[in-house]
């Protein structure tokens, strides 16, 4: 079955906008790589100041050649022109990973 990884990213609220748009501007990072299955961006409502980054993957080595190759090189600045690295939206973060052992879509 897939595995979920649950980036838990603790982001304070004058950089909220910040994070949302860096998300938004990525559009086709991880979507297109090999075994993705699925992506949210979910924002907190009340009680917390942590963002959940929400990625399902066909299987571990799918997600760790995502990390290893695209996430990698854009999270170390990797585009053209070569400017400065913007500061991070988040002060912090925790990856948690799951293994899929039941799911339920609804029905059409």
């Amino acid at each position: 079955m897939s595995i979920v990884k649950i980036n838990a990213l603790t982001v304070p609220e004058e950089q909220r906008e910040v994070l949302e748009k860096r998300f938004a501007s990525r559009a086709g990072a991880v979507e297109n790589s090999d075994g993705f299955e699925w992506f949210e961006l979910l924002r907190p409502i009340e009680g917390t100041d942590q963002y959940l980054v929400y990625t399902r993957w066909r299987d571990e080595a799918s997600f760790q050649a995502w990390m290893e190759g695209p996430m990698k090189a854009a999270h170390q600045g990797g585009g053209e022109g070569g400017g400065e690295r913007p500061k991070p939206a988040a002060s912090g973060s925790t990856v948690w990973s799951f293994e899929v052992v039941q799911q339920a879509a609804p029905k059409s």
